[in-house]
């Protein structure tokens, strides 16, 4: 008890003021507040808080007012002492206790809890930098003048000439804008030297890659004199270069020799370079010593393998053998700095370093490596084969020469493909003899050889039309590697030369699994298709290499005769407006596209590429049948003369255009013309019927007293016709009797001999042929007799039906009208009408009555009526154009 504290009647209860009600958190009068309602609509209520005097609390030092309004006193504790936390005389008590829960002792009584300070608001937004400054501005612009430049050279590299000169200009524009602030802000002493000569190196470069030469001379230039530019000496090398492009070689020769001048030794493979482009301008300047001597340095300096081809060339030029033998040796012994290839053999079973090896083959390094030695064999065999026939009395001396200093180099594996080069040159020389001897040595060597020399012989065979031995060696090259492409196609050549088109397209199609950019394997694949019929099939293989050669002409050529089989015209059209912008000067495909148009019905459009066809090949009788035959349709028969004579000078044997120069003549209203042109021809061919019956047509009309003797030549011509008609006839009659005679006889080889008749037996009964010698003399000669009457009569027939069928046509071919017939006398109206009916009745059997009164209507034009005549009324061939298809390469 004497610890207990009782509470005076003066001092506060403990716990009052739990159960005293404040009205201001009463919110079921909310509704009749008039003052809160006026707060929600209107911005009174959305006033920021004020800001709390102690961090945390959202009333300041305001205490919480009791139900009475009156401020809370302090409540002390039980003890006597205050509580903690407590407020006492305006000071805080101290928490250290609990400040790591984010308590402080400047918390006054009723704050709220905010240890992460959130009622404080967001943080303040950074202070804006000061874009408006000389250095931020320079700054800025120097990006640019940079991001210019990078832009400049991407579009170089994508081959977008014109865009990387335009941004190369804006660069400098805009270098000049910063070097000009640099000097108003007094900052001079801070330009960019390194800035400003990427600029000029830059525009200067576009300049030259876009043969803007002199600007790009004036730009170098203006970096050479800069001294403050370190290193810009070696700048004349370009300007050298731009010089040799323009073919100043003196001048490129003064500009190599100063930049070599400026670099130092320390710079030896520079050096080496500068001296390269002086020997090769001294060799476009015809002068080879002085491109002798330098890189006659440059093999004893540093040698490789371009210089040392070049110093052979030279030598060549010059005709010095021993120094071609002397640079050829060098050539072979020159190093290539690349590894050896065994390095990239696994050669230990550890996975990981086998991946390691497989990583690498085809890295570019090693990619450059093969490209570097595949140039170097390349030149070896060039020098080969240009110094070959000149270092030896003959070229085959030359070639072993050569093939015994490439066996002891390090390219040991080039000598065969000396000794075969060596046979194809004995194939240019026409010497194909000593050419199948020299690749019949390869039989006994390496298959991979062996394959190759034997490919070649299959060709050279299939060439020769030897396709038995061509088989044979492509066997053997097969044998020798199967996956030889080459091999493979010359396989399937010579199977489809015996037209097994599908065994030949198995060939084929393995070509080309063996190899996917074997174009020949392809095209041939492509021709075999279309021999076969499958024309969807050919039509594939030859799009698929039209995506691979893009300008080849037989290609696009196969593929319009496809699309002309597939009777898509427009796509054949098509295609061979393509060829014809690759090949515009070839007749074949001009005359094609022609005909192509002709059976459309465009006849404009067939006449031009016809003529221009005959105007790059005017020896085409097709094209000149259809020209000449285009120009009678269209009623210009002078113009057409000239095409068909030029057909008689290429075939004169043939009557038929000669006769159509005349025609042509006639048509024109030239009778003079024409009757000295059927007199020419009736000189050369004086059978010819045609002939004939024209000049007895021209010679009536004009009056000429020749009409007689052509007349009677042309009925002795037409006799000889008929006789020659008939011994063809009765010939065939004969043979075709034999075989019927000789067909029966072989039934019974050996006829029955029966005895002698009596005369009786010999009587000639009615519908019986007399058996007798004698009887059946009699009976021929009797025959013979009366035929010859009866040729008698029906060619005397004949020669008056011919003159009465001459006036017909006559008045048929001249089309009369109905006024200028009106102009004859009556007379000769009768016997023109006589001679016409008399005509029709004896050259038809049964012929339909004709009525007069269709022929004398006044006023209709008299209508041409069907005549019974050889003559041809319009003498116009137009023959169909054939083009040479493309055989197997």
């Amino acid at each position: 008890m004497e610890n207990v504290h009782l509470a005076a009647e003066n001092e506060d209860d403990l716990y009052s003021g739990y159960n005293d009600y404040n009205p201001t958190f009463d919110n079921e009068e909310l509704d009749n507040d008039i003052g809160f309602q006026q707060a929600v609509r209107t911005s009174h209520g959305r006033r920021p808080p004020m800001t709390a005097k102690f961090p945390g609390t959202a009333i300041g030092a305001r205490p919480v007012g009791t139900s009475y309004g009156q401020a809370r006193t302090q409540m002390s504790s039980s003890m006597g002492r205050p509580m903690t936390g407590a407020v006492q005389d305006g000071a805080a008590r101290p928490m250290t206790a609990v400040r790591a829960a984010g308590y402080s002792s400047a918390l006054t009584r009723g704050s709220t809890f905010d240890p992460l300070g959130q009622s404080k608001g967001p943080a303040p937004a950074l202070e804006a930098k000061m874009e408006d400054s000389p250095e931020e501005k320079i700054k800025i612009l120097e990006k640019k003048v940079n991001d210019l430049i990078e832009e400049s050279c991407m579009a170089y590299s994508r081959g977008d000439l014109q865009l990387s000169l335009e941004k190369a200009k804006e660069a400098g524009r805009k270098e000049r804008v910063l070097v000009r602030q640099r000097e108003q802000t007094g900052t001079a002493d801070h330009i960019n030297l390194d800035l400003t000569y990427s600029v000029l190196f830059n525009l200067a470069n576009q300049y030259a890659n876009n043969d803007m030469f002199q600007e790009a001379l004036n730009t170098y230039s203006v970096i050479v004199k800069n001294k403050m530019f370190s290193n810009a000496g070696r700048l004349k090398v370009n300007m050298a270069n731009i010089y040799f492009k323009q073919k100043n070689y003196p001048k490129a020769i003064k500009f190599y020799r100063m930049a070599l001048d400026q670099i130092s030794n320390a710079h030896k493979e520079m050096r080496i370079k500068i001296m390269q482009n002086i020997g090769v301008v001294f060799v476009k300047m015809g002068q080879y010593s002085d491109a002798i001597t330098s890189f006659e340095h440059i093999m004893s300096e540093c040698p490789n393998i371009k210089s040392g081809f070049n110093l052979i060339l030279c030598y060549y030029a010059i005709g010095d053998r021993d120094r071609m033998k002397k640079s050829f040796q060098k050539l072979i012994s020159a190093p290539l700095g690349i590894d050896d290839e065994d390095k990239y053999i696994p050669a230990s079973e550890d996975p990981h370093t086998n991946m390691v090896i497989e990583a690498i083959k085809n890295d570019p390094l090693h990619q450059m490596e093969r490209d570097r030695k595949s140039l170097a064999e390349k030149y070896i065999m060039t020098s080969a084969k240009l110094i070959a026939p000149a270092i030896e009395n003959s070229f085959a001396a030359g070639f072993d020469w050569c093939v015994d200093m490439v066996k002891s180099s390090q390219y040991v594996e080039l000598a065969n493909d000396l000794e075969i080069n060596k046979a194809i040159t004995y194939l240019r020389q026409r010497d194909f003899n000593q050419a199948v001897e020299t690749l019949k040595t390869f039989e006994k060597k390496d298959s991979r050889v062996k394959s190759a020399a034997a490919t070649n012989l299959s060709f050279l065979y299939f060439l020769e039309k030897d396709f038995d031995l061509a088989d044979r060696y492509a066997d053997m090259a097969m044998s020798a590697d199967r996956y030889n492409p080459a091999a493979l196609i010359n396989k399937g050549n010579t199977v489809f030369v015996r037209q097994d088109y599908e065994k030949a397209g198995e060939f084929f199609k393995e070509a080309l699994r063996n190899d996917s950019s074997c174009t020949e394997g392809l095209y041939n694949l492509g021709l075999t298709y279309k021999k076969l019929g499958r024309l969807d099939e050919a039509l594939d293989c030859f799009l698929k290499l039209h995506a691979i050669l893009r300008n080849c002409a037989q290609v696009m050529f196969q593929l319009a005769c496809l699309y002309e089989m597939l009777e898509d015209p427009h796509q054949a059209i098509d295609w061979l407006m393509q060829l014809i912008s690759v090949t515009p000067t070839d007749p074949q495909v001009l005359a094609k596209l022609g005909e192509l148009y002709d059976t459309e019905g465009d006849k404009s459009q067939a006449f031009q590429y016809y003529y221009e066809s005959f105007r790059y090949f005017p020896s085409n009788i097709d094209v000149i049948e259809w020209l000449g035959a285009y120009y009678i349709d269209t009623q210009f028969c002078e113009k057409a003369i000239q095409y068909f004579e030029r057909a008689t000078l290429i075939q004169p044997t043939q009557v038929k255009w000669q006769l159509m120069v005349a025609s042509c003549y006639r048509r024109s209203g030239n009778y003079q013309k024409a009757l000295d042109t059927y007199k020419d021809i009736h000189r050369n061919f004086p059978e010819n019927v045609e002939c004939l019956r024209f000049l007895v047509r021209l010679c009536t009309d004009m009056g000429l007293k020749e009409v007689q003797e052509y007349a009677t030549k042309l009925k002795k011509v037409e006799k000889m016709k008929e006789i020659r008609e008939q011994r063809v006839k009765s010939g065939r009659e004969s043979s075709a009797r034999g075989r019927r005679e000789g067909s029966a006889g072989s039934v019974n080889t050996q006829p029955l001999r029966t005895p002698p008749k009596s005369s009786s037996d010999f009587e000639v009964r009615p519908g019986e042929r007399c058996r007798s010698g004698r009887d059946s003399r009699l009976h021929t000669h009797t025959h013979t007799h009366t035929h010859r009457e009866r040729h008698t009569q029906t060619h005397t027939q004949s020669c008056t039906h011919s003159i009465l069928s001459l006036l017909i046509l006559h008045l048929v071919t001249f089309h009369f009208t109905f006024q200028q017939y009106q102009l004859l006398s009556f007379t000769v109206r009768l016997i023109l009408f006589s001679c016409l009916s008399l005509c029709v009745s004896s050259c038809s059997p049964v012929s339909p009555p004709v009525s007069t009164s269709s022929l004398w209507t006044p006023g209709v034009e008299l209508q041409p009526l069907p005549v019974w005549s050889t003559l041809p009324l319009r003498e116009c061939l137009v023959g169909g154009l054939k083009m040479n298809t493309f055989y197997i390469d």
